[in-house]
């Protein structure tokens, strides 16, 4: 038995399932978890890959620590999407932070996240019983979330599904004008942005929306487990923080597996057309 998710032109990234666990209808999509040969779990929604269980770390250290250790102090964080854990709980490895709140629309994730997945090691059910004093699990509309909060956050982490269909109204002017308008003085916006070589056009689209609001902008790859990598991230910086640079001492205080802090610079890596297209594209 295999799964395979089909990207743009034919391309494909499969995996040797051994069995399905789960699958089941939520109101936003359709979930399905399986238990792999090679990677323990997987986790597939609306028929495209989130995580497997042996090698997430892949995927939510480069979306999570570049920008907490780029940050001089991150005291509050906002997560919006991320029902899996996985981002709340990289987050909560920063001493420095005091409040960070995770909001997800589909409680159907965050329940079988919790109950089947287990990579957040016991976080959500903590976080759902108010039993985790530094965070907070909202099942919510994070857009809305954002849009009305009074709160300001040093650091908005987007952790969606790709930036095509539905999930496009979180890649759009106005989705960052507003995660703009929720940061401090100084802060910093991360997303995940798709593959880089089969969701070119959407990276770009991104890029360009991005460099209408933030005061500067950054894209970076990295090679993520069980997606068409390389995959792209995009962050926006408001006020005078330099993303190039992070904080090594801090990065010390951290447990890493894929993200090497040490050589933070490699992330910059992109493919020559894929750049020069970045750095053709005007707003």
């Amino acid at each position: 038995m295999h799964f395979i998710e089909w990207y743009p032109r034919g391309y494909g990234v499969g995996f040797k399932i051994k069995r399905k666990i789960l699958e089941t209808k939520s109101e936003f999509q359709k979930l399905e978890l399986y238990e792999t040969e090679g990677f323990g779990k997987l986790l597939v929604l609306d028929g495209t890959v989130q995580l497997v269980e042996i090698g997430e770390e892949s995927y939510h250290e480069p979306l999570v620590h570049p920008v907490m250790l780029a940050h001089p102090e991150p005291k509050k964080v906002l997560v919006i999407g991320g029902g899996d854990g996985g981002t709340i709980r990289e987050v909560l490895k920063h001493k420095s932070v005091e409040k960070a709140v995770m909001v997800e629309i589909d409680g159907v994730v965050v329940d079988i996240s919790m109950n089947h997945l287990g990579i957040d090691g016991g976080l959500l059910k903590r976080l759902l019983e108010g039993k985790e004093p530094r965070g907070e699990l909202i099942i919510g509309d994070g857009v809305a979330y954002m849009k009305n909060s009074k709160e300001k956050f040093d650091v908005i982490i987007v952790d969606s599904t790709d930036p095509v269909g539905a999930a496009k109204l979180l890649f759009s002017e106005e989705f960052y004008r507003n995660a703009y308008n929720a940061l401090g003085e100084r802060g910093i916006y991360i997303t995940q942005a798709g593959s880089v070589y089969l969701f070119t056009d959407e990276l770009l689209d991104a890029y360009k929306n991005m460099r209408k609001v933030f005061d500067k902008v950054y894209y970076f790859s990295f090679p993520v487990i069980g997606y068409a990598s390389p995959w792209s991230f995009l962050v926006g910086i408001k006020g005078d923080m330099d993303f190039k640079k992070v904080d090594l001492e801090r990065a010390k205080e951290l447990d890493l597996k894929y993200y090497d802090p040490e050589r933070h610079e490699t992330l910059f890596q992109m493919p020559k057309y894929v750049r020069e297209l970045l750095e053709g594209s005007c707003c």
